[in-house]
């Protein structure tokens, strides 16, 4: 099993910049694929950003050249580097791990954190 806990997020103008991180514990880390979902009220949980265990990234259409995600496996840390903030980002971001396991069966990511409420202001 692995535990994931975000941090990074807060108040933020529009144009601006904040970097999210993941911390995650408990297992072999390098052999999960990690993602940041975010959630805006009265949203969907939707896909920001991916990096799977190879680090071939993926990222939502309306999201490429703003974030960035990256990984350190040594750290055992995940980041969402994200520029050009806009109020439309605001949301709760979640990092997200998928496991081997899962990963065989096809399933989507099964480890979760609690979360990191971003907030723009225009």
């Amino acid at each position: 099993q692995v535990q994931l806990v975000e941090s990074g997020g807060g108040l933020v103008q529009a144009g601006g910049s904040l970097r999210l991180s993941c911390a995650a514990s408990g297992s072999i880390f390098s052999t999960y694929d990690m993602a940041w979902y975010r959630q805006a009220p009265g949203n969907q949980r939707e896909l920001v950003a991916a990096v799977t265990r190879s680090g071939t990234t993926n990222y939502a259409d309306s999201l490429k050249g703003r974030f960035t995600i990256s990984r350190d496996n040594a750290k055992k840390m995940v980041y969402l580097e994200m520029n050009s903030l806009k109020p439309e980002d605001t949301a709760v971001y979640y990092c997200a791990g998928r496991s081997p396991l899962a990963r065989f069966q096809g399933g989507n990511y099964d480890y979760w954190g609690q979360g990191t409420q971003v907030t723009v202001s225009s």
